[in-house]
């Protein structure tokens, strides 16, 4: 299925959940499923979106220079990425370089293209990712899960940006978004490369789908989730239509739960929402039904200790509805390792309001940790 068939076809729900399940997913925020069938093609107009706090996902900087890059990882598919340096960086020196990563169902132009240029701003060469089976990265289908080959694309940005002659490749970090949290932490536990290691509004992807928010998800209920999964394989397999699953609601009701809320303003609004190349903004948070449950088998945070004594920073809201993640990977790491909270802010506050996303922190962290 190339990109354009997957923006011509209907999103689709889970069909057949019972009312518990339709309750349960409206709590769950990177996956909040869209209940119903969902036009790709007639969606409303959006509301007008939140823009306090500095919202600026589309930042740009006059003192930054931004080139496109792709580059092949192990499976020789083509990772897009752009590059962000400082105008005044010195081609003939080494310098420290940080890789970014997009929240889950995004693209680099939502959040990680900010991050990186904010760092790049502050000295470092920086570099926001598409994951593959994202944005301008290949794989097919679109929007296929694979947290493998997502960890995968961190080496492979390592492996590109260590291979720059202005590059430091002993001093390579990562930022990894929301999911992207996840995936960088699943690299480097087998990638001793990416010396440090920062998380925002991190999720972990694999409790998120087989336990939802605070362990709400009962086992059966994940087992009907799989049993639709593999089901669903049989009708693609076949040449059936591809369905989709959670992501973000396309329009809001009196019932729309506050999580759904957040991420609608977001990823629904010009505030945030962005068309791939080839794509559509309606596809955006949608991963295929069939292999969403691949997260079931994810345990990012499983050894997690090993990456010490690399250090790690966590950065999440105090009013994040994802913040259980933050902590469960903050008491499981070992040191040298820190928690940071956003006094006031939520999960997707974190994803684009630059006057609460602590960037100085940030850059701190990187500056000690990447030092020379």
């Amino acid at each position: 299925m190339n990109r354009q068939n997957a923006d011509d076809r209907t999103v689709e729900a889970h069909a057949g959940m019972d009312i518990d399940r339709r309750s349960l997913l409206k709590m769950t925020g990177a996956g909040i499923a869209a209940l119903g069938t969902i036009s790709v093609l007639d969606l409303p107009v959006a509301v007008a979106q939140d823009l306090s706090n500095g919202a600026n996902n589309f930042y740009t900087s006059d003192r930054v220079s931004l080139q496109k890059v792709t580059f092949k990882n192990q499976y020789r598919m083509d990772v897009a990425g752009n590059l962000f340096t400082p105008k005044t960086l010195d081609r003939n020196a080494k310098s420290p370089a940080v890789v970014v990563g997009h929240p889950m169902g995004a693209v680099k132009e939502q959040s990680a293209n900010l991050y990186a240029t904010k760092m790049a701003e502050r000295g470092f060469v920086a570099m926001a990712i598409d994951l593959p089976f994202w944005g301008e990265s290949d794989g097919q289908p679109r929007n296929l899960v694979s947290p493998d080959v997502y960890a995968e694309a961190f080496s492979a940005a390592v492996d590109f940006l260590g291979t720059r002659p202005f590059v430091d490749r002993a001093r390579i970090g990562a930022i990894g978004i929301c999911g992207s949290g996840s995936f960088v932490i699943s690299a480097a536990k087998i990638d001793p490369r990416l010396r440090a290691i920062a998380t925002v509004s991190m999720y972990d992807m694999g409790a998120a789908n087989r336990d939802a928010l605070r362990h709400s998800q009962t086992v059966e209920q994940r087992k009907r989730i799989i049993a639709e999964a593999a089901e669903q394989r049989y009708v693609e397999f076949t040449g059936g239509e591809t369905k989709y699953t959670s992501g973000t609601v396309h329009e809001l009701t009196a019932d729309t739960h506050p999580i759904q809320r957040e991420f609608y303003d977001f990823y629904r609004t010009p505030r945030g929402e962005f068309t791939p190349t080839g794509g559509s903004p309606a596809m955006t948070t949608h991963p295929t039904l069939s292999s969403n449950v691949k997260f079931m088998n994810f345990y990012p945070f499983n050894d997690i200790e090993t990456i010490s004594p690399r250090p790690m920073l966590f950065i999440s809201g105090d009013q994040a509805h994802s913040k259980e993640f933050s902590e469960d990977a903050y008491r499981r790491a070992a040191e040298p390792k820190e928690l940071v909270w956003v006094p006031g802010a939520g999960h997707v506050d974190l994803y684009d309001r630059v006057d609460l996303i602590p960037f100085d922190k940030l850059a701190s962290f990187f500056n000690q940790h990447l030092a020379a």
